[in-house]
């Protein structure tokens, strides 16, 4: 497997895992169970799923009255894209 076909199979996993992750703590959260810390829903965010998670959030209406998450993540994701753009660019 070539760096190009990983990168594009690790960018589909961590999506995929970040999604998972809002619907998991958002069903957590109905049932008051044990929580999903922030924490981890960020650091997933921030090593790629910005996208899973915007989508996550979106799909199962969870955290979109949280300034913290209605502006970190889609602010995560214009820096991951801007910096995806400089990077591709300089080459």
């Amino acid at each position: 497997m070539n760096m190009e076909t990983a990168t594009v199979w690790y960018f589909i996993i961590i999506n995929i895992i970040a999604f998972i992750l809002m619907g998991t703590d958002k069903k957590r959260a109905i049932n008051h169970q044990w929580r999903i810390s922030e924490k981890t829903l960020f650091v997933t965010t921030i090593i790629g799923g910005s996208v899973g998670a915007i989508a996550g959030m979106r799909f199962f209406r969870h955290k979109t009255k949280h300034p913290l998450f209605t502006i970190g993540m889609p602010a995560i994701l214009i820096i991951q894209v801007v910096a995806a753009y400089l990077i591709f660019n300089m080459s």
